[in-house]
């Protein structure tokens, strides 16, 4: 089994879920009592969030590429960095390691051909839904990529950061979140990626009449294939 590791941190809310479900997927495939080899380092998500609202891009991949590297000394044969919005310095990240660098945005590109459905709607951080980064990444697999109008924006991103972050769970912000999926699939969206590795802890399967497609478990998916060599 390869060493998986994971860079987390932002938020450790979601970093906990993946892994929760990179051990959950091993002990499925190989026996009840094994796990997953793994190294996180878990950086200060304050740092971090203070960078991206300030568009200090370059101030928060220096901190990742710090984790990255310091992963690989540990041991890691890959890197999996448990957020989407921070994909927008992976090729940074990519660049200054020498081991596979695990993109978020190809396992969710995958499933949603897989289930045939080339148009999705994208839920996630502003930065995420506004910039080209992630969009570009799913365009360039054959997807239509919808995402919710201004308004539904900020609601969206305003939910991840006051509360799945700190680990709040509303059942009003669920209800703004079935509202900003209805929008989209009145848009014509066939799925739901929720590309942002907190939104899944809020919505779930039967909150949704679309099909969900959870990058966080997605992406730990493609960390377990990795380590067990598929």
């Amino acid at each position: 089994m390869r060493t998986i590791g994971l860079i987390g941190g932002m938020s450790w809310e979601s970093s906990a879920e993946y892994y929760r479900l990179i051990n959950q997927q091993v002990r499925d495939r190989l026996g009840p009592l094994r796990s997953a080899r793994l190294l996180m380092y878990s950086v200060d998500f304050g740092s971090v969030e203070q960078a991206q609202h300030a568009g200090r891009w370059d101030d928060a991949a220096a901190i990742l590429v710090d984790a990255a590297r310091r992963l690989q000394a540990g041991g890691a044969e890959c890197v999996v960095l448990c957020t989407n919005t921070m994909h927008k310095v992976a090729e940074q990240i990519q660049a200054a390691i020498d081991i596979p660098f695990l993109h978020i945005a190809e396992p969710a590109a995958q499933a949603a051909l897989a289930i045939d459905a080339p148009t999705v709607g994208l839920l996630g951080t502003a930065f995420t839904m506004e910039q080209d980064f992630l969009k570009q990444r799913l365009i360039a697999r054959g997807l239509t990529v919808l995402v919710p109008d201004e308004a539904e924006r900020q609601a969206v991103h305003r939910i991840i950061y006051d509360e799945l972050c700190v680990g709040i769970i509303s059942d009003s912000s669920r209800q703004t979140y079935q509202r900003v999926i209805e929008s989209l699939t009145a848009r014509g969206a066939q799925a739901i990626i929720l590309g942002c590795t907190e939104i899944g802890l809020l919505i779930k399967p039967q909150h949704s009449a679309l099909p969900l497609l959870d990058t966080t478990e997605l992406h730990a998916q493609a960390a377990v294939a990795f380590a067990l060599g598929d």
